[in-house]
């Protein structure tokens, strides 16, 4: 107990605390990214009972700017004994022309971080059903998700951790809006379908420009989303957008979208299965 008060004290203290911040900035700037940023994540991670001592978490590199954030923002969480649980970094290589593969073994070797690569061809798979000039995410995620659901299993873990932000969360929402008819988005915590895997997303309250700054400033090996060649057109990407018009226009509009998620009125909207509308009654002394 007091080892974990100590290191909750030294929050902001200079001193690196493992290799993932061997390039950590030494600025103002830099500390309060860094501060808000765990403080965000452990918010998440609290608000939602994501900790279980001494489960095993499935951490998912994709080497993209957020995954390297969720990664370096878990083992400083872990390091101040707010997070005791083990941590295994994940990447799938999924055959993409032009991955770089030795990457991330290299950068997660270097920065003594445990880990396991899995290469599994599924971009050849995708590319021979679908068909071209369509796009290919959806059904390489079923896929993937399906090898990180086994890769779990095989490693004694419980959950799976993702990297999405809060943009994300935001834009699933309005994809589903637009486009699917319901109201419906990422939720920070879910039991997968055959219910003995959770699914993790310990930065829903992270903005996706807070990620970009801090694996910027730590120099993080970033690889491209876009290497399947399908990114452009998605709708994804036109309600991305929309969202950051919206925000252009009038700054911190995200925020106060994304905190309507977090204050549900199911009486206030029609869904009845949510709430009796049919045997909502009137006060007696009222009626006639």
């Amino acid at each position: 107990m007091i080892l974990c008060q100590k290191r909750i004290l030294m929050l902001d203290n200079d001193s690196e605390i493992h290799p993932l911040f061997e390039n950590a900035p030494n600025t103002t700037e830099f500390k309060k990214l860094r501060k808000r940023l765990i403080r965000q994540t452990r918010e998440a991670i609290e608000t939602y009972g994501m900790i279980k001592p001494g489960a095993k978490w499935l951490v998912c590199l994709s080497g993209g700017k957020d995954s390297y954030t969720l990664l370096a923002l878990l083992y400083e969480l872990k390091w101040r004994g707010l997070l005791p649980v083990d941590l295994l970094a994940c990447n799938l290589d999924q055959g993409q022309p032009g991955f770089p593969s030795g990457t991330l073994p290299e950068f997660l070797k270097r920065m003594a971080v445990p880990h396991r690569i899995e290469y599994q061809d599924t971009y050849s798979i995708v590319k021979s059903k679908i068909p071209t000039g369509k796009t290919y995410c959806s059904m390489c995620s079923r896929l993937r998700r399906g090898i990180l659901y086994r890769i779990a299993r095989e490693e004694g873990c419980s959950s799976i951790v993702l990297g999405h932000h809060r943009d994300d969360i935001l834009e699933t929402f309005f994809m589903n809006l637009f486009h699917g008819g319901r109201l419906a988005s990422m939720p920070p915590k879910l039991v997968n379908e055959e219910g003995d895997l959770f699914l993790y997303r310990p930065l829903s309250f992270v903005s996706e420009i807070d990620c970009e700054k801090f694996s910027n400033a730590l120099n993080f090996p970033i690889i491209p989303c876009d290497l399947c060649g399908s990114q452009d057109g998605l709708q994804r990407q036109q309600v991305k957008q929309l969202l950051n018009e919206w925000e252009r226009r009038t700054p911190g509009r995200k925020q106060v979208m994304f905190r309507s998620l977090l204050n549900a009125r199911p009486s206030h909207l029609l869904d009845t299965n949510l709430f009796d509308f049919v045997n909502l009654r009137i006060n007696h002394k009222f009626e006639e």
